[in-house]
């Protein structure tokens, strides 16, 4: 092999590396652990892990997984199906993927979804590049700064990087403001809006009179959302958004110190050829039964780089079958309750904490489902520190200065009186 590829010896395969950066000792490596002795090794790392109860969002939700989903999500037909381009032995991942696009469509209330994407900041970011696609001649796209901090900084990685413009809209009393929507639209030069269904505040935004403003203009509406949300607030259909956006994680999807997490993306009909990755068609096969096929596939893999919106050629298939297990398992019932008790909680939470007179409000009147901010009294960080020795993951400190909550399901009436009586403490 060194021979084929010209060189004379394996150091040479590292020869553009500094030599000061090349390991010249022996390598320290511990003796071979016989399984038992792994596992006890392992059980000994993860025991130093902390066993907080979590109360903060932003993004990643704990929300209680069913205990049949990591069991479904290893038969064979699901875990080892070939790439679903190879129909004929892909049937199983095909059947999912399908069922997962007709499930997001259900929740957005738009036509079209692909077949997932790798999270959501990166799914806000492909949309962001399909409304320049979409619009042509336009190359601004203006992002709410109600978003959450982590999904703006990742739309700012791919636009640079794709030459695009960004601007940026301003918040009102907590929600993403109207006037200056309009204001930056008045230019003529946007393609796109990236507005929050629940912002990063944990306000339900009203998006009355956006997609006119925006549509009046010819540009596209993108909304980000958090899916578990949209089985009771507004769908982005009912907003008139022409792209829905969002990280899947809320769907069942354990906390794990970031991923792997799914993002999803919807769309109008008419913007359905410059959506990017995947989707997957119901067909039958020469016996007349029903079968799946990858459908549309003229993008990005198949055409020239140049031509196509994204580049993107993967998905994140287990966790959307994961998330499809979880949405046939709840029903709009079950998710309606869910909704219901974080909701409960998190009001509870809300009036306990304010009734320590540790805190103030910061946006009074404003709606909130599961999540909220308020102004501490005390320093941020030594809040969030005191509650973390006492075994709590909350009052995570924002830029500027209030500390969020917020309130699962799996949070019990009385974890949110521990966590109060840790407050009363300090």
């Amino acid at each position: 092999m060194l021979d084929k590829v010209g060189l004379k010896g394996l150091e040479d395969l590292y020869s553009d590396v500094p030599a000061e950066f090349l390991h010249r000792g022996a390598y320290e490596l511990p003796e071979a652990l016989s399984e038992q002795e792994l596992r006890e090794w392992l059980l000994q790392l993860d025991a130093q892990n902390p066993r907080l109860k979590v109360f903060v969002g932003q993004g990643a939700y704990d929300h209680y997984t069913p205990s049949v989903i990591p069991y479904l999500t290893q038969r064979s037909e699901f875990l080892t199906a070939y790439t679903p381009y190879q129909c004929e032995i892909s049937q199983g991942t095909l059947r999912y993927i399908f069922e997962y696009q007709s499930m997001i469509c259900a929740l957005t209330g738009l036509d079209i979804s692909n077949a997932s994407l790798y999270d959501g900041p990166t799914a806000a970011a492909e949309a962001m590049k399909m409304a320049v696609a979409c619009t042509r001649k336009k190359t601004r796209v203006l992002l709410s700064k109600t978003l959450l901090p982590h999904v703006v900084k990742v739309v700012e990685t791919y636009a640079r990087f794709h030459g695009v413009e960004l601007g940026y809209v301003p918040a009102s009393d907590g929600q993403t403001s109207l006037s200056a929507l309009k204001a930056e639209l008045a230019a003529d030069d946007v393609a796109g809006v990236i507005v929050p269904s629940v912002n990063r505040y944990g306000i339900v935004e009203d998006h009355t009179g956006f997609a006119d403003a925006i549509h009046a203009e010819k540009g596209i509406l993108i909304e980000y959302c958090d899916p578990s949300a949209l089985a009771v607030v507004k769908t982005p259909a009912e907003w008139d958004a022409d792209i829905a956006v969002g990280d899947a994680q809320p769907l069942g999807i354990p906390l794990c110190y970031g991923g792997p997490y799914v993002g999803f993306m919807a769309v109008k009909k008419e913007h359905m050829r410059k959506m990017p990755g995947r989707i997957v068609g119901q067909t039958v096969d020469k016996s007349g039964k029903r079968a799946f096929v990858l459908t549309l596939q003229a993008r990005e893999q198949h055409i020239k780089r140049e031509k196509a919106t994204s580049n993107i050629c993967s998905n994140e298939s287990l966790m959307a079958l994961w998330v499809t297990i979880y949405l046939s398992l709840m029903g709009p019932e079950g998710m309606k309750q869910v909704n219901q008790i974080s909701a409960d909680g998190a009001h509870y939470l809300y009036k306990e904490l304010l009734a320590t007179g540790k805190f103030t409000e910061v946006f009074p009147g404003q709606p909130f489902l599961k999540e909220f901010v308020l102004q501490p009294k005390e320093d941020a960080k030594a809040l969030q520190q005191r509650l973390q020795k006492a075994g709590f993951f909350a009052a995570l400190p924002t830029e500027e200065g209030y500390v969020s909550f917020c309130v699962t399901e799996k949070r019990s009436k009385a974890d949110v009186d521990a966590l109060v009586a840790v407050v009363k403490e300090g």
